[in-house]
């Protein structure tokens, strides 16, 4: 795992080892000194993200995608799940439920964030329900080419699509919002406007739901 400057990103002044951290456990190694205005947008979300681990939330389908039927029909049962994280990286599993009611589960997605001395990171690990890795659509995604946006009570990243851009050249990503006890937001954007989006209710947890698919063993062994 990379080393990064403790200057840029407080928490990595912590060993890694002294961070690690558990299904159910919280990340206790931030202090109260890292709460302070003194920390920028980027920070501020990643910490604020690293608030959630450990913890599950519900969610629901907020923008449909006309042009991707695939992406959920809106009766799916949604839920985040925070799972892992250490110092710099944060691993959230996407559970997306049977919208037949069968009980059937997909559990291929897992978002996993990483905080890069100038820049945050994401990707998207996909798997297949054997485990193995879904080799024709796993860890694409993207870095921040800015400091984002910490308005109000909602702090914004947004995750450039380097590899692709829109039919007319408009620009492609995800973006991600927090907005702490309230909302955890993920979805893709063209341009300036959303064109698939996911809201997590963060006012209240659910029961963790089971592993994602290849990561029975966790994410950091």
């Amino acid at each position: 795992m990379s080393q990064f400057s403790t200057k840029r990103f407080p928490l990595r002044a912590l060993s890694v080892a002294g961070v690690a951290l558990t299904s159910g456990m919280l990340l206790t190694a931030c202090t109260e000194a890292q709460r302070t205005p003194d920390l920028d947008a980027q920070q501020q979300f990643f910490y604020e993200l690293g608030q959630l681990c450990g913890n599950a939330y519900q969610g629901e389908r907020v923008v449909e995608r006309q042009d991707r039927e695939d992406m959920l029909q809106g009766d799916e049962e949604l839920i985040v799940h925070f799972r892992e994280c250490d110092a710099n990286r944060i691993y959230a599993a996407f559970h997306i439920g049977s919208n037949a009611g069968m009980g059937d589960w997909d559990r291929s997605r897992t978002w996993v964030y990483t905080a890069h001395e100038e820049r945050l990171e994401l990707r998207h690990d996909h798997r297949l329900e054997d485990g193995s890795e879904d080799t024709d659509n796993t860890m694409y995604g993207g870095y921040t080419d800015s400091e984002g946006q910490a308005a109000d009570s909602t702090l914004i990243q947004r995750f450039i699509f380097t590899d692709r851009t829109g039919d007319d050249g408009e620009e492609l990503g995800w973006q991600v919002e927090l907005e702490p006890g309230v909302r955890y937001t993920y979805g893709t954007y063209q341009d300036d406007e959303w064109t698939w989006r996911v809201d997590f209710d963060l006012s209240r947890t659910v029961d963790a739901p089971p592993s994602a698919w290849g990561h029975e063993g966790g994410y950091l062994n």
